[in-house]
Parts: structure tokens; sequence; C-alpha cells
């Protein structure tokens, strides 16, 4: 299938929970983009993949198998271990007030 199709949108959700434990997801409306899904796995690492709307990205979540939270809560955030490289392009960037 085609990038960002849905067939394949649901795979690459499927793939990630396969290598990370099961994982859970939160979807993030980001305007004429479409959607953010923000995948955590139950060993700590995440990602994120775009949709062309929360209702294609609720969609693929559900034909994963991934359980959608509503809202960022304490304990998911906690779960989250940011990578080295994450945190090697965060020192790079400069506050701007």
């Amino acid at each position: 299938m085609a990038q960002g199709s849905d067939t394949t949108l649901t795979a690459g959700i499927k793939s990630f929970a396969a290598g990370h434990g099961g994982a859970k997801a939160v979807i993030e409306y980001v305007g004429k983009r479409g959607a953010r899904i923000v995948l955590v796995g139950q060993d700590g690492e995440w990602s994120d993949q775009f949709a062309d709307g929360t209702d294609i990205a609720r969609q693929a979540c559900e034909n994963a198998g991934v359980e959608i939270e509503n809202e960022w809560e304490r304990e998911l955030m906690d779960q989250m271990r940011p990578s080295n490289d994450l945190w090697r392009s965060m020192s790079r960037r400069s506050m701007a007030r």
C-alpha cells in the first residue's frame, strides 16, 4: 500500500507494539496536517506517526489492538524514556524569550 495509507499505518502501529511489549497511544489533532499518534511502548520507548485525521488515527489504533488514552496521564508520561539522541537534539536548541 502507499505510504500513509490506513493499512500501512495500522501495520506500523502493530509492529511498534509487537517490538515493545505492547503499547498505548495518544492521538493529538494537529490542524490541517491531520493527527499525530504518539505510541508509548511498555518498555518506555516511544514513537509517533501521522494520519490524515483523528478518525483515521483512532481506527488504525483500534485495528492494531492498541489502547487509546484520552489524554496525557502522569503514569503514561512517567513511563516514557527519551532516547539519548532526543536529549542531544534538545540540548542544541536555544530557548527564545
